[in-house]
């Protein structure tokens, strides 16, 4: 097993943050959308503090891949018939995802926080809120997280669906590349 990257394919430590991240932010999302419909008292307040664990969980994996990204760089772009083009617009997209990966779990915080509540970090220790409750600002807040996490669910479908067609369309390997066990 390969854990570095190569200069024809992602190492397991970068595919293993890759999937993890887009495994928490799926689940994060589909929690945040139907984590109301939990029953009331111990389910839905678990199902809400997985939720928050998940949104953490996602920032500490971005930093561990943004410093895998300086550490060991990743292989080249595959070549495409669009040449700069798609390689621009793949740059832009990921910038985009990556930003998405902060912004969406920080409003996650300040909503907690400005609600006036802890916020558990880990599920392990909680941090008080440094403000007064604002139900307005969290009220505000929560929909700009959820409009992002919708807006960062549907970048990641466009991600999933441009490396689909790199690997049916274009025939090259830029899905392969980030398969566990693709040679």
């Amino acid at each position: 097993m390969q854990l570095r990257n190569s200069t024809s394919r992602y190492g397991a430590i970068p595919q293993a943050v890759h999937w993890l991240t887009a495994l928490f932010v799926v689940a994060g999302w589909l929690l945040g959308q139907f984590g109301h419909d939990l029953p009331k008292g111990g389910a839905r307040e678990f199902g809400f503090l997985v939720h928050m664990t998940l949104g953490q969980c996602v920032l500490v994996l971005l930093v561990v891949r943004l410093i895998w990204r300086f550490v060991d760089r990743p292989p080249p772009a595959e070549a495409t018939p669009f040449g700069k083009l798609v390689e621009i617009a793949a740059k832009l997209s990921h910038f985009a995802l990556y930003a998405l990966l902060v912004v969406v779990p920080f409003l996650g915080i300040i909503v907690q926080l400005k609600r006036g509540h802890d916020l558990p970090i880990f599920g392990v220790w909680n941090f008080t809120s440094p403000w007064p409750a604002d139900r307005a600002i969290a009220r505000t807040m929560l929909g700009l997280h959820a409009y992002l996490a919708d807006a960062l669910l549907i970048l990641a479908g466009v991600h999933a669906c441009a490396a689909i067609i790199h690997h049916h369309v274009w025939r090259d390997r830029t899905l392969t590349r980030m398969l566990p066990g693709a040679s």
